[in-house]
């Protein structure tokens, strides 16, 4: 069995010093899927997965590579304290997923947030002038608050984003996306039993 740790927040790419600070990127991950995918002394490769989750950047790809993958040896996932958002996109992958008793698995939605500070800096006296080249340069600046054009084009991302995680994770665990958008908890994380029951593990 070879195991790879998906421990801490995830993302694209990150630093040594991010690294030992409690990230991992997806690219490491796909370094060690693919030394193990090569190394004929291991036969099931092990997700040992304890993350909140992360960045969509990279995690589609990588959902990919780990689904490809079953094809050749056996994979299963292991909620070892958390399998979250991101985290929970790439354990939907494997061919079976576990979990500890107080394992929380799920979260499967994708927010984008945006701060309006203009309050605040006006109440301090600060004016923030933005000089910008492009119509849609500055669009989302926490300077100001958010457009309803802007808003738009944020939800018209995440729900984009969304459909990406939804699929992968109905390809995974060999259901309809219907049946992860009514069930799978609808974005929230769940313990164990209701995890089993939701047919999230």
């Amino acid at each position: 069995v070879g195991v790879i740790p998906i421990h801490g927040t995830i993302s694209h790419r990150i630093g040594t010093m991010a690294e030992a600070s409690g990230g991992v990127s997806v690219e490491r991950i796909g370094a060690d899927l693919r030394a193990m995918l090569a190394d004929d002394s291991i036969g099931t490769i092990l997700l040992d997965i304890d993350s909140p989750g992360g960045t969509v950047t990279g995690v589609p790809e990588l959902a990919d590579a780990l689904f490809a993958a079953r094809e050749q040896k056996r994979i299963v996932a292991m909620v070892n304290g958390l399998a979250a958002s991101a985290a929970y996109w790439l354990a939907a992958q494997a061919h079976e997923i576990v979990t500890i008793k107080t394992g929380l698995s799920g979260s499967i939605g994708v927010y984008s947030a945006h701060e309006d500070m203009s309050a605040a800096l006006e109440k301090n006296g600060v004016k923030v002038t933005l000089v910008s080249a492009g119509k849609h340069k500055v669009d989302g600046n926490p300077f100001e608050p958010l457009s309803d054009e802007h808003r738009e084009f944020m939800q018209a991302r995440v729900n984009t984003f969304y459909d990406m995680f939804v699929a992968g994770v109905a390809r995974g665990r060999g259901v309809t996306p219907g049946d992860v958008r009514k069930g799978f908890g609808e974005g929230r994380a769940l313990l164990s039993a209701d995890a089993k029951a939701a047919g999230l593990v």
